[in-house]
């Protein structure tokens, strides 16, 4: 049996020195911090069942994101919460495309899919109550 898969751990690699290894809380933290980033995204869900979405700030960076990850490639799925008024393919769009390059840059493992999960629509932090009346 792999031992990465027993620990949980992945991008187990053997250098001269001893060998390094990622936690998947760690991929997670690094694919939320990407997405919370991406334009459009207001906030992470926790992705529960029943369409409860819950806003989670950052405290928790890996909040809303599910990572499965194998000995050299990672799937994520990250619940998100899109800012009213855009074009939900297009902020999806960007989203896939942060956390694929975050993930592989820090990481060195090939993303093979970003699954993304609207799971609600909401609006920036930044809006005042005269903006949201203008939209």
């Amino acid at each position: 049996m792999d031992s990465t898969k027993e620990t949980g751990m992945v991008g187990d690699e053997n250098l001269d020195l001893g060998s390094v290894r990622i936690a998947d809380e760690v991929i997670a933290s690094i694919a939320g911090i990407a997405a919370t980033d991406a334009p459009g995204v207001v906030g992470m869900s926790s992705g529960l069942i029943g369409g409860m979405a819950e806003m989670m700030g950052k405290k928790n960076p890996a909040k809303g994101v599910k990572v499965q990850v194998g000995a050299r490639e990672v799937a994520v799925d990250l619940y998100i919460i899109v800012e009213y008024g855009l074009r939900i393919p297009d902020v999806a769009l960007q989203v896939q495309e942060k956390v694929k390059e975050a993930v592989e840059t820090a990481t060195g493992l090939a993303v093979i899919e970003v699954n993304v999960h609207v799971q609600g629509v909401g609006f920036s932090q930044g809006d005042t109550d005269e903006e949201l009346r203008l939209r």
